[in-house]
């Protein structure tokens, strides 16, 4: 943490609050302005109205995505804290990136889509950060999550506005972008040393036990980060029941699977483990990644049913490749940067490790040991 980490924090936080204070605007002023003798504001109603979904997407950011990745042993308080400081990050980032490009030269006007839309994009970079998860520094961080915003930002530009895509539930632009730019930041970043594992590169009961809620968290809300912006109406209804029943079908077959090539059809949580040159810690590709692809293929199908639809199949192609190539690109870009070593990153023998950037309770190496007790084995911490 003797990096430049807490000087780049508030230069950035600063030229933010400089930007916000130059370009934004609030979208109720705007409307107002536009209807002085409006008695009430539509721009409220429709604030109030998405406001339920955009708090679902919230505890999703912040509550899921942090919680999701807490299955490393000594790495719970990074997973969450280090969460939440590129969800605060990324938010207004997004707001201003996204304004830019959508504002055409005028003032932003920030409403209820707007924030659900910088959620989104945070989204993206929580994503990729579980695939350098417990290797790279906060200073890192911060610096990955300004640079994959900006080209995470320009791509749904692409996607939607010139390709004119369909992609409800952000298949392509959030979980495809987000994991394979992450594995390109972390094939970049590949640390021979860590090939043969990593004594902390492990979960423990309750690290495990935390994932979980993180990943029930994600699971309650997930109909309503599909539908959020969806157009009102039949769309959105059928983002939400798609959604919801999909999910329940996805888990009795995780179960079944798990249990079918299970040891003696036990039910497990392994992590991914590539043998490529890329360690994923969390497991993004297969999280994120293939369903990404995945659900774009399918887009290209449904357009391709749908002849009513602005788009076709060859533009749902080019926007799933865009997405994709995009993200690898950028993510290489950005993995080059971040191995400037002013950076901070932490070598090979600190990874997975909170002791490095956080004050965290002393546990001695021997007072966490499983004990043997009535045939089964129980977590004991001694203090």
């Amino acid at each position: 943490m003797t990096s430049p980490f807490p000087f780049l924090a508030i230069i950035l936080e600063v030229a933010i609050i400089a930007l916000f204070g130059l370009f934004v605007g609030d979208e109720q002023d705007q409307n107002n302005y536009q209807q002085p003798n409006s008695t009430k504001s539509t721009a409220v109603d429709g604030f109030l109205e998405l406001y339920p979904l955009f708090q679902d997407v919230h505890v999703m950011i912040f509550v899921g995505f942090g919680f999701l990745m807490t299955f490393l042993k000594k790495y719970g308080f990074s997973s969450v804290g280090i969460n939440l400081l590129i969800a605060a990050l990324g938010l207004q980032w997004g707001t201003l990136v996204q304004g830019f490009l959508h504002s055409r030269g005028e003032k932003i006007h920030v409403g209820i889509k707007n924030m659900i839309n910088a959620d989104f994009s945070t989204a993206t970079v929580l994503i990729s950060f579980g695939a350098v998860l417990g290797k790279i520094s906060p200073c890192q961080m911060l610096i990955m999550t300004i640079i994959e915003i900006a080209v995470f930002a320009a791509n749904e530009h692409l996607v939607t506005e010139v390709f004119m895509a369909s992609d409800i539930g952000a298949s392509m632009t959030i979980h495809a972008f987000g994991a394979y730019f992450g594995l390109a930041v972390a094939g970049v970043l590949y640390r021979p040393g860590l090939r043969r594992g990593h004594d902390n590169n492990e979960s423990m009961y309750h690290s495990d036990l935390f994932a979980m809620i993180g990943t029930l968290f994600l699971w309650i809300f997930w109909p309503s980060f599909n539908s959020a912006l969806a157009e009102a109406g039949d769309k959105q209804h059928w983002a939400i029941v798609n959604t919801y029943f999909s999910l329940a079908a996805c888990v009795l077959t995780a179960y079944a699977f798990s249990s079918l090539v299970g040891h003696r059809g036990k039910l497990d949580m392994p992590l991914f483990a590539t043998k490529l040159r890329i360690h994923d810690t969390c497991g993004v590709h297969s999280l994120h990644g293939l369903p990404g692809v995945i659900g774009g293929l399918a887009g290209i199908g449904a357009v391709a049913l749908e002849v009513s639809n602005r788009s076709t199949p060859a533009m749902q192609a080019a926007a799933l490749g865009s997405s994709i190539g995009t993200a690898v690109v950028g993510g290489l870009i950005t993995g080059l940067i971040l191995k400037i070593p002013i950076c901070g990153q932490p070598p090979d023998e600190n990874c997975f490790d909170d002791s490095v950037f956080w004050e965290v309770p002393r546990w001695r190496e021997q007072d966490v040991r499983f004990h043997e007790h009535d045939g089964h084995n129980q977590l004991e911490p001694e203090f």
